[in-house]
C-alpha cells in the first residue's frame, strides 16, 4: 500500500501521535509519498520517523493508493491541490479547531493503517464537485484555477462596492450591486457561504450556491443552480480593479474582465466514516439544533 501525506507545519503539539503512524505504516511494509514542505520540517524533530518514506515530491508527479492530510480545512484544500485530480482517495485527520470536511480526529492517527487495511468496512467515498475558472488574467502554469470550496469576486480593500453582471448557460441573471460575489460548491456551503446567509446544502449534491458579498438590495438573494451550468461574471465598478479568490488564492484582475465558471473535469474523493452521517457532522461541528442555541 502506498500513501501519499501532505499536512500543516503549524500543529506539531501531535508529533507523538505522528511518529506511532509513521511507525505503523513502516511496520505492515507501506510505502510513503510526503510533501516536501512537510518532509523538511519533520526532519528536523522526527528524522527516525522517516524510514518509511520512499518519496519527497512538491509536485503531483506520483502515484498512491490513498492520501492522508493532515491539518484543518485548510490543509485538505491544499491537499486536493497537490494532487491536482488524481482520482486518489483522501482521509483528513483533523488537528486542528473545527475541521469540517476531515473524517478523523487526531487520537486516531496511530489507528488509521490499520482502518485503511478494512477500508471498504470502515470508510465511505464520496465524489466532491470542484469549480473550473477561466479569465485572461490567469496564467494556468502558475495558479490552480479550481476550486473545491468556493469561488469570490470582491473588492479590491478600501475600494467602493462593485457591480456584477450574471448570466447562466448565456441567458442573463442579474446585476448584483454588493461588496462582492461568491459562488460555492456544496462542499463549500458550510465555510464562507454560511457565514454570508447562504444555504447549507448537502455535499453530495451537484449543485452551485450564487450568494451576494453584503448585497446593497435586499432584492438579491442566495440562488441554487444546477452544478453544471456555466456562469460567466463581469465585475464593474469605479475602481480599476477588483480582487478574484479561489478557495483562499486570490489575485487582482481588471474591473471589466469575463470570469466563466465551470464544472471541472475530475472530482476529488473524500473518505468519511460509515458510521458517520452528514447531520452527525452537522451536529457535532455546527451544534446543529442544539438547545439554549441563538
Amino acid at each position: 500500500m502506498k500513501i501519499a501525506i501532505y499536512g500543516s507545519r503549524r500543529q506539531y503539539d501531535y508529533s507523538d501521535l505522528l511518529v506511532r503512524f509513521l511507525d505503523e505504516l513502516g511496520a505492515r511494509g507501506c510505502e510513503v509519498v510526503m510533501h516536501r514542505k512537510l518532509y523538511t520540517h519533520l526532519r528536523e524533530i522526527m528524522p527516525k520517523a522517516l524510514a518509511p518514506v520512499r518519496r519527497v515530491v512538491d509536485s503531483p508527479d506520483f502515484t498512491a493508493d490513498y492520501a492522508v492530510s493532515l491539518g484543518g480545512d485548510g490543509t485538505l484544500l491544499r491537499t486536493a491541490m497537490w494532487l491536482a485530480g488524481k482520482p486518489v482517495p483522501v482521509v483528513g485527520v483533523n488537528t486542528g479547531h473545527l475541521g469540517y470536511l476531515a473524517a478523523l480526529p487526531v487520537g486516531c492517527l496511530p489507528d488509521l493503517p490499520a482502518m485503511l487495511d478494512r477500508c471498504g468496512e470502515v470508510f465511505r467515498t464520496e465524489e466532491r464537485g470542484l469549480i473550473r475558472v477561466e479569465a485572461s488574467c490567469i496564467d494556468t502554469s502558475r495558479f490552480w484555477p479550481y476550486a473545491l470550496n468556493e469561488v469570490s469576486v470582491g473588492k479590491e480593500e478600501n475600494s467602493s462596492m462593485i457591480t456584477a453582471d450574471v448570466s447562466i448557460d448565456g441567458a442573463p441573471l442579474a446585476r448584483y450591486r454588493a461588496d462582492g460575489l461568491l459562488v460555492c460548491t456544496s462542499t463549500g456551503s458550510t465555510a464562507y457561504n454560511l457565514s454570508i446567509g447562504g444555504p447549507i446544502v448537502q455535499p453530495t449534491l451537484d449543485v452551485r450556491v450564487i450568494a451576494p458579498i453584503a448585497a446593497h438590495s435586499l432584492s438579491m438573494r442566495p440562488l441554487v443552480v444546477a452544478g453544471e451550468s456555466r456562469i460567466d461574471i463581469v465585475p464593474g465598478g469605479r475602481a480599476s480593479h477588483v480582487r478574484l479568490s479561489l478557495d483562499g488564492r486570490s489575485l487582482s484582475l481588471e474591473t471589466g474582465t469575463k470570469i466563466s465558471l465551470c464544472a471541472a473535469p475530475f472530482k476529488l474523493r473524500l473518505m468519511h466514516l460509515r458510521e458517520r452521517s452528514f447531520a452527525d457532522t452537522l451536529r457535532e461541528k455546527l451544534r446543529w439544533g442544539a438547545e439554549g442555541e441563538m
